[in-house]
């Protein structure tokens, strides 16, 4: 039975190790006429800063990479306002997604929520706009902050902790599943 145990365990842990590795796969991974959108997998835990509107909040962060694979340069626009989601079937949860200030590098792919460190820009649109050049690419995060309106609601169902920005035609769409379908956030332009 102590076999047992410790050999799940083992399997359980190299499995999760390998997927946050510096070799790590994406969560999802598309290409879009020359335009790679790789998500990944999220990082998180309790929210760390002033909590007096709402209850029992916590957050995950993503990153997202978006590369250039043409020969012209692109217009990348991400855009959040700052309301909140309801979560289905859980009525007192909700999810806000925001663009945080800090700049994602991929350096920063071992650490602790991936080094994000500014986390207080939630209550506020946040919004980006770059321009990538041929060949080159552009890394930035996204978070979601999850909370309870009410005090007693602490063990609702949060829901999906996977997110991914999609395209439709030069539409950028977000996913968190089951809270966000194709929530409209920006898009992206192939300039010539």
């Amino acid at each position: 039975m102590k076999f047992t145990f410790a050999t799940l365990f083992l399997l359980l842990f190299c499995t999760f190790a390998k997927g946050q590795s510096l070799g790590m796969k994406w969560y999802s991974e598309r290409e879009y006429d020359g335009v790679t959108i790789q998500n990944s997998y999220p990082r998180g835990g309790p929210y760390p800063g002033p909590t007096d509107k709402h209850h029992n909040y916590s957050y995950l962060v993503f990153y997202s990479r978006i590369v250039n694979e043409t020969e012209h340069p692109i217009e990348l626009s991400v855009c959040f306002s700052a309301d909140s989601i309801s979560i289905p079937n859980s009525p007192n949860t909700f999810v806000k997604v925001f663009l945080p200030s800090d700049t994602m590098t991929l350096d920063k792919r071992d650490k602790f929520s991936y080094g994000i460190t500014q986390l207080a820009s939630f209550d506020e649109p946040t919004s980006f706009d770059r321009t990538i050049g041929p060949h080159e690419d552009c890394l930035f995060y996204s978070v979601a902050l999850f909370y309870q309106a009410n005090p007693g609601a602490f063990n609702e169902d949060r829901g999906g902790n996977r997110a991914e920005f999609i395209l439709r035609g030069k539409e950028l769409f977000y996913n968190l599943l089951p809270q966000i379908d194709a929530l409209p956030c920006g898009q992206i332009a192939v300039g010539k």
